[in-house]
This record gives structure tokens, sequence and C-alpha cells, in this order.
């Protein structure tokens, strides 16, 4: 008995580290575990050492000791990287790695801001909470991936299937198909009489579950993946110029902020300027499905010369919802419409897919065989359809 919960308890959180992982991936950001590759942490961190990321979304309270996940302009190429916050400055934090001797500001990154911050590392009493080689896992597996992708492409003569969010689906089909595999194999150790026992099989609402959950994820995906921070730089500077990133000092520039929409239905988008400097119009707007509105940004030159970073953050819902009440919604809190679509999505579906499949068990008929593994597993995955 505590062998199978234990067993069950190990698959539940692989499920969850893998596909945090893959959601991750999708959405550009770690949610919920990350991992280092260099021993930039060490030795808070070392190279391979994973651990919990708390989205900003979710917390955006950022301070002086906090290891952060954020977009770096210059450090490691640019990219993801997690540091820690060592100060702050009128222009955003400074951050160094627990093992580097110099600031990343010193090796010539910008201040960080705000907006550049995508997850913070969990702590508890002040340490990080470290699941060890996580990320040593994660990159052995991928690699493996890579060779096979390899492999499958020269087969195929097609490149596209060697993409990285590809590398991130196939660790999580294979994690998939082994429990799938890993499962069959024991039930079929096991049946050895022929049975069908009203009390076995799997309730017909975690299939419909999944499948509603992978709806949710889907529109999720949708609202999140082409909101957040767009980045203008802009020089101040003593001299009028004819390029548009050089602004007289104490002078602006508008520039055109387009918002489109890929898909098949409307989204209502919300334009926040993030701090000084920046403003943008309009502030909210509703996108057709497949269609393009623009908006205007002024960048406001200060009067000390020099280079300076403004943002504007989207935050985007599809609008299955009317627009004054996704309005009211996001008020409240970004996110609050976001669950709420989600719900007004899922619950429907749900129900439907109750009403139409039933609640009862789905069972199938072991019966005693000499076949080998093999056959079984073929035939076991064949009664999956």
């Amino acid at each position: 008995m505590l062998r199978r919960v234990a067993e069950r308890a190990a698959i539940a959180l692989l499920s969850v580290v893998v596909i945090s992982l893959v959601v991750g991936s999708m959405f550009g950001q770690p949610v919920l575990f990350s991992y280092v590759t260099s021993d930039s942490m060490a030795p808070t961190l070392d190279a391979g050492d994973g651990f919990v990321a708390v989205p900003v979304q979710l917390d955006d309270s950022i301070e002086a000791g906090d290891v952060v996940v954020f977009r770096a302009v210059e450090t490691g190429g640019g990219g993801l990287t997690t540091h820690r916050i060592v100060g702050r400055t009128d222009e955003g934090f400074v951050t160094r790695g627990d093992g580097n001797a110099v600031t990343d500001q010193d090796a010539g990154e910008p201040p960080v801001k705000h907006e550049q911050v995508v997850a913070t590392a969990w702590r508890v009493d002040g340490d990080v909470v470290v699941i060890p080689a996580l990320g040593t896992v994660v990159e052995g597996t991928r690699s493996v991936l890579v060779q096979v992708q390899a492999l499958v492409a020269g087969m195929l003569g097609v490149q596209g299937v060697q993409t990285p969010q590809f590398l991130s689906y196939a660790f999580f089909a294979v994690a998939f198909v082994w429990y799938v595999l890993g499962r069959a194999v024991g039930r079929h150790a096991r049946e050895r009489s022929r049975s069908i026992r009203r009390a076995t099989g799997i309730d017909a609402r975690l299939y419909v579950a999944g499948v509603v959950g992978l709806v949710v994820l889907a529109a999720t995906a949708t609202m999140l993946v082409p909101a957040g921070p767009t980045e203008y730089s802009i020089v101040s500077a003593d001299y009028e110029s004819e390029r548009q990133t050089v602004v007289q000092r104490g002078g602006s520039v508008s520039v055109t902020h387009a918002i489109g929409n890929s898909g098949f239905l409307p989204v209502v988008s919300f334009l926040e300027p993030s701090g000084d400097g920046v403003d943008v119009e309009p502030r909210e707007t509703a996108i057709p499905a497949r269609g393009v509105v623009n908006a205007s940004v002024t960048l406001h030159a200060p009067p000390e010369t020099g280079y300076y970073r403004r943002y504007v953050t989207e935050h985007r819902y599809l609008a299955v919802l009317p627009q004054s009440t996704i309005r009211a919604l996001y008020h409240v809190h970004p996110w609050v419409p976001i669950v709420v679509i989600d719900a007004t999505i899922g619950v429907p579906f749900y129900l439907a897919g109750v009403r139409l499949v039933g609640r009862e068990r789905l069972r199938r008929r072991a019966r005693e065989s000499p076949e080998s593994v093999t056959a079984r597993l073929r035939g076991y995955l064949t009664s999956l359809y």
C-alpha cells in the first residue's frame, strides 16, 4: 500500500515538473520550476540545480536579496538569466551571480528594469529552495532528444522539427509514453485471469477533465504568450537628429505600436505605460479576428543626456465576455479576467462532455494470454482507440 502511494506520488510530482517546464517553454518564462546551467550562482545554485520559480504575475514584490530570473540584454549573450538582486538605483536593479566577483552592471549589463524580471526563486527563511540536479536530468534528456530529432529530420528531409519548442513537447511526450507503457506492463503482469469488475476502470469524467484542461491551457496561452512588456529605447541628446531613436533632451517622439491578432477569436487588449517617460493611446482596444490595430506610443527624453529604455505592457484577453465586463475585472487585477474567461470556457465544456460520455467507468477486458510483452503493449495501446 505504501509503495503504491509512493509510486503515485512520484509520478504525480514528475508530471507536475514536466508540465511546468513545457508550459514555461510555451510562455517563454519559468512556470513553477526552473534551473541554472552555469555555476554563476554557486554555491547557492550549482550548475544543473533547479528551484521553484514564482512568476511575477503572482508576486511582483522584488527587493534586495531576491534571486530573480530576468531577460538580460548583455549577460550571457542575452536571454533569461538567474542572478541575485544586490542593490537598486534610479535606473533599475543591480544584479550579480553569487559566484561572480563583479555585478552584471560592472560587466556591461544595463540596470535591470522591473519589467525585465519574469520570476523570483522561492525562499524559505531566506534560503532558496533547491532541487538538486533537476536541470542535469532535463538537459540530459534534451540532448538525447536532439540526437533523435536530428536522425528523424534527416530521414524525413525536414529541419523545422529541430526547434526548442518541439524539444519541450517531445520531452513531455516521452515522459507521458514512459508512464503509459509502464502502467501497461504492470497491468498485464498482474492480470492473469478474465475479469470485468464494475468498481475497476477509470472514471470517464477524468478523461473529460483532461481534455478540458488542454482546452483551458490553450486559451490561457493565447492570452499570455502575445502579451507582456515591449521595450523602446531612446537616446537623449543635445542635438536634433533624423533618427527616430535619438531625441533632443526634454523633447519627445511618437512611434506606432502595432497590436496584432492572428487568432480566429476577437481579443481585448489593455496597454499600460510602465514607469515614467512614456505614454500610450489608446489604453484599451478591441482587435477583430485576424486583425491589427495601431496604438501610438510617445517616448519622452529626460533633461539629462544618455541612453534610456521605456516599456509598454500589454494585457490581452479573449473576447468571450462583454468588453465592459472584461474591463471591470481587469481593474480588479490583470489576472482576474483570465481566471473568469478560463472558467467561462472550461465549465460548459466539462458539463457538456460529462453529459455526452456519462459517468460510467471505462473498463477493458483482460484475459490470460501467452503473448509477448510487445504484443500485449500493442494490444493495450490499440484498445485506447
